[in-house]
């Protein structure tokens, strides 16, 4: 039987894994068994920098908490080791990132996810990872957006210098 105050760390991470389930836009569990500390490393940064928090957590602490969050789903895909990976302000992030590293190390293997409240196997980790981020339709809005204005910007200005061309200089 545990102690008290062990018990009460667990509840703790439960509850505290319970409410950022809560709070994510997106959720990816995977196996990181097999990569080395490099590669791990690599992966911690890319994940920190998209703000992305990733952790290795015991399969029973995120259970409890999927659980509390009315993510049970996932409970099936709690077998071996697993990190997580939640972000609560980029729905495709966690998926991009991991998915481009899972190609990378071929231990890193995907379990499922969940994309605001709903579950989601490999695949669909795959097919999320495989849609441009927020930044990137942005970036090729502005593109499309500047393209007929510059075309515009060139015709006027090529109407001017013929209208000057064919104004007779006065002496």
């Amino acid at each position: 039987m545990p102690s008290e105050k062990t018990l009460s760390l667990k509840k703790a991470k439960v509850s505290e894994l319970t409410e950022k389930l809560k709070e994510a836009k997106s959720v990816v569990l995977a196996d990181y068994r097999g990569l080395t500390v490099e590669q791990d490393t690599k992966l911690r940064k890319e994940l920190r920098e998209a703000g992305v928090e990733y952790k290795v957590m015991k399969n029973s602490i995120i259970n409890f908490a999927v659980k509390e969050s009315s993510l049970e789903g996932l409970s099936q895909y709690l077998q071996g080791p697993t990190a997580i990976a939640i972000s609560t302000t980029d729905v495709i992030a966690p998926s991009k990132i991991l998915v481009k590293y899972a190609k990378e190390f071929n231990n890193l293997e995907l379990k499922a996810g969940m994309v605001e409240g709903n579950i989601i196997d490999v695949n669909g980790i795959k097919e999320l990872a495989s849609t441009p981020s927020r930044e990137e339709l942005l970036a090729k809005l502005i593109g499309s957006l500047q393209s007929p204005l510059y075309g515009l910007a060139i015709a006027l200005n090529a109407i001017a210098e013929k209208q000057e061309k064919e104004q007779p200089q006065e002496a």
